[in-house]
């Protein structure tokens, strides 16, 4: 068990870290929302290049649970919705990939809503 877990946190942790020192070291003034932009957009990138799937292979969950993981599975949808619908693929395959991400996100946001006053 372990051998599973030691792994996943190293792996999420140095990817947490990167976006942490992106924050950090850089004089550009970068938000959470500008990592959030950027790992997704890399884990898409990585995907598509077939260079993200080494990094789950070794860090499992470590690698798949934040949001380069969720570029990633953009990539991997629309690449198998090519392969199946061709260009329709383009616009389907992603969002059929990560469907229950998105509706467990929107559902979590919801009740969240419903159960929290916000003090403003």
């Amino acid at each position: 068990m372990f051998e599973m877990i030691i792994p996943a946190f190293i792996i999420g942790g140095l990817i947490c870290v990167i976006g942490q020192l992106m924050m950090d070291l850089t004089k550009a003034n970068i938000t959470p929302a500008h990592v959030l932009v950027t790992y997704v957009t890399g884990g898409v990138i990585l995907g598509g290049l077939g260079l993200y799937k080494p990094l789950i292979e070794l860090g499992g969950a470590g690698a798949t649970i934040p949001l380069s993981g969720f570029g990633y599975v953009l990539s991997k949808g629309v690449i198998e919705g090519v392969d199946e619908n061709g260009l329709l693929g383009v616009f389907s395959g992603g969002v059929e990939a990560a469907a229950v991400g998105i509706a467990v996100a929107v559902l979590s946001s919801y009740l969240v809503a419903v159960v929290f006053n916000p003090k403003g």
